[in-house]
């Protein structure tokens, strides 16, 4: 009889809203993939990064110029190898050289030493003689040990003959300028003969030297019998 009772008691309190096991969940369907619209919304970010870098291009109103990547001397042009593009603002009153004029700047000379960093201008250019007046260009070939090994264009340097000549009736060479006066003071180093050339090798240098025009002549007269030294002086571009 007890036992009934609490048979009958535990029925009433299991009573409510059946739970359906977990076999009984209803399946959910499969998220259906899009690659369309991911590549859509890929391609959309990248249209806006362009479109937002094209704004902040033409907000600042830059233009695309010249800059040399080394030391340009007078009488040089600018090529593809000493020259890279910079973006700058733009601005009518300053006579900006663009990078799209590159080829036809190759065709004109500089006016003066254009050094590294410079965004050039228009002005620094000539197409005639980029000589400066009363000044004369003289080539010199020059043999190991007649040059500082670190000359370069800028330099200033001094001229000194080193020639030979035969002293009395015996064959004792002495220096022609025994007195140590150099030929040319002060000349500057215009151009140096670039790596390539095959003199470079044998130690041998190939140099133009820009000088008073009244000392041209003596300058080229030691340059053609080989007998032309030079020193730096206080004011090379060291």
């Amino acid at each position: 009889m007890k036992i009934q009772e609490r048979t009958g008691a535990g029925a009433g309190r299991s009573a409510g809203p059946v739970q359906p096991s977990v076999g009984d969940r209803l399946p959910t369907a499969p998220r259906e993939r899009k690659p369309a619209l991911a590549a859509l919304a890929v391609l959309l970010i990248l249209l806006g990064a362009l479109g937002a870098t094209m704004l902040v291009l033409q907000a600042g109103d830059r233009i695309e110029v010249i800059k040399v990547t080394g030391d340009i001397q007078a009488g040089e042009s600018v090529n593809s190898s000493n020259a890279t593009s910079v973006l700058v603002a733009a601005d009518d009153s300053i006579n900006y050289v663009k990078w799209s004029q590159l080829d036809s700047l190759k065709a004109y000379k500089a006016r003066s030493t254009i050094y590294k960093g410079t965004v050039v201008i228009g002005d620094m250019f000539t197409k005639g003689s980029s000589l400066p007046a009363g000044k004369a260009a003289v080539g010199v070939a020059l043999k190991e040990g007649q040059y500082p090994a670190d000359i370069k264009p800028g330099d200033v340097v001094a001229v000194y003959n080193v020639g030979t000549s035969n002293s009395g009736s015996g064959n004792t060479d002495s220096t022609s300028t025994s007195s140590g006066t150099p030929i040319v003071d002060k000349a500057e180093v215009k151009t140096k003969a670039d790596k390539s050339d095959a003199t470079i090798s044998t130690g041998n240098l190939s140099l133009t030297l820009l000088v008073d025009e009244n000392d041209a002549a003596a300058v080229a007269r030691a340059a053609s019998a080989g007998a032309v030294a030079i020193v730096h002086v206080p004011g090379n571009g060291n």
